[in-house]
Parts: structure tokens; C-alpha cells; sequence
């Protein structure tokens, strides 16, 4: 295994590792009902004072909603690849195994985007049309942040001009950070949130990466 394959195991694992400790922090480190109805809130102090610091912005919030479309679309863009390999190279073991890492990590991306918004940790800092919705870590911040580099690193992979990677690597650079800081300025989530998300993501996104490194050994 390659040095730099090694490190970035060794930083999945830590950023996971990072994750799971935050959100037992989130749990049970100052936890007040600062939240709407009374909803209890993790890091109290520092969650509300971010949170009067940027306020409200519905249509921040309304933009970065539908934008959330992109990487969904992104994903399924890269599905539709590994399905046109499997048909034309009719074997699985044929397709690229970079696509069908990526297919796998979409499914461990989906299993916690789904298990995070059935098992609430934190709840909106605002009520979204009347109701309480879970919002740790920030399910959008997760897409953007693990979607949007594991399809930079595959453009990268299949682009040979080097102005159109710039180009392409400079537009993902920009969407992702938009979206992350929209998120963030918007107040729909608290700032542990965000936090939370881009910790599990760096640590899926690494874990990703190294099983590309690794695989392409073989």
C-alpha cells in the first residue's frame, strides 16, 4: 500500500472516529431548550450565539433547498455511467472499479442521510411549515460535501485538457463552499450541524478515496 493510500485511511478513520465523539458531545455537552417549542439543543451557548449572529434567511435557505437537486443529479449521472459500462461490458467485474466504489459509498452516503433523519440528535433551530424537523448533522452539507469531491476526483480521472479540469475543479470548489456557507447563513441548522456533517463526510469521502488507491493496486 502507497504511503499517501495510508493516510488517507489513517484520516477516514480519524474524521469518523472525530464524528462519533462530536456527536456524543452534542448530546450531552451543555444541553438546553433553546429551540423552538422547547426543543433541547447541544452547545447551547455557542449554537444560539451563532445562531442571533446570522439570523434567518428563507430565501438563502429556499436557493441552497433546490441546489440540493445537483448533487442528487450528480449521483445519478455517475449511476447511469456504471449502468452503460454493465450493459456494454456485460460483467460486473468489468466496470470500472472506481464507479462501483462509488456506487457503494452512495449507499453508505443514503444509509446516513436516511438514519440521521429518522433518529434526531438535534431539531431545527426554526419550524419548517409548523413542524419540528431533525437537523444533526445537516443532511444537505452531507450531500454537498460527499458528493460533489468524489465526482471532482472522478471528472479529474476521465479529462485530459488541463484548462477544463481548472475550470471544472474551480466550479466544484465554488458550488461546494456556496452551499456549505448558504447553509450556514441561512439559520436552518444550528453550527454544530454543519460541523457534524463536514466531519462524517471528510471521514467518507478519505474512505473513498483510499479504496480507490488500494483497488487500483490490484
Amino acid at each position: 500500500m502507497r504511503k499517501t493510500g495510508r493516510k488517507r485511511l489513517i484520516a477516514g478513520i480519524c474524521f469518523i472516529a472525530a464524528f462519533a465523539v462530536w456527536t456524543v458531545l452534542v448530546k450531552n455537552i451543555d444541553v438546553r431548550p433553546i429551540g423552538p417549542n422547547g426543543s433541547l439543543v447541544g452547545f447551547a451557548a455557542v449554537n444560539e450565539y451563532v445562531h442571533k449572529l446570522f439570523g434567518v434567511n428563507m430565501l438563502l435557505y429556499s436557493v441552497t433547498d433546490w441546489l440540493g437537486l445537483v448533487p442528487i443529479f450528480v449521483a445519478f449521472s455517475f449511476a447511469v455511467l456504471g449502468l452503460v459500462q454493465l450493459i456494454k461490458r456485460k460483467s460486473l467485474l468489468c466496470v470500472d472499479r472506481s464507479i462501483l466504489l462509488l456506487g457503494v459509498f452512495y449507499v453508505f452516503v443514503a444509509t446516513g442521510y436516511v438514519l440521521f433523519e429518522s433518529v434526531a440528535i438535534n431539531y431545527r433551530p426554526i419550524l419548517i411549515n409548523g413542524c419540528l424537523e431533525a437537523s444533526y448533522p445537516s443532511s444537505t452539507t452531507l450531500l454537498v460535501l460527499c458528493v460533489m469531491p468524489t465526482a471532482l476526483m472522478q471528472l479529474r480521472r476521465r479529462m485530459n485538457r488541463y484548462r477544463l479540469r481548472a475550470l471544472v475543479t474551480l466550479t466544484v470548489i465554488i458550488f461546494t463552499a456556496f452551499m456549505v456557507m448558504g447553509r450556514i447563513l441561512a439559520g436552518v441548522h444550528w453550527i454544530t450541524d454543519i460541523l457534524g456533517g463536514a466531519m462524517l463526510s471528510c471521514g467518507l469521502v478519505c474512505l473513498y478515496s483510499f479504496g480507490v488507491e488500494f483497488f487500483k493496486e490490484k
